[in-house]
């Protein structure tokens, strides 16, 4: 078994950490972790990252406070209905 396509993925984020300045302290860290998960998740199933992060950001806000889920099912990136919508 290998590791190849992990290693290559993380490789830019690994990069370029130490140039990201809101990354300077822990919790700087954690958003940048989720956002970078988000983003090459996004890539690895065919969407446009940029299209899925709106997306998110629109779903997610209207339905703050009574998230289920269901809705958390529908907002994944492997969800065969986001892909009119983000690609």
């Amino acid at each position: 078994m290998t590791n190849s396509l992990a290693e290559r993925t993380i490789r830019n984020f690994a990069v370029g950490r130490n140039n990201w300045l809101f990354s300077g302290s822990p919790r700087g860290a954690k958003a940048c972790g989720v956002l970078y998960s988000i983003v090459e998740s996004a890539k690895a199933n065919g969407l446009i990252p940029y299209k899925y992060i709106l997306h998110l950001l629109k779903e997610l806000s209207r339905h703050a406070g009574k998230l289920t889920s269901e809705i958390l099912e529908q907002c994944m990136p492997w969800n065969p209905n986001l892909i009119s919508l983000c690609q």
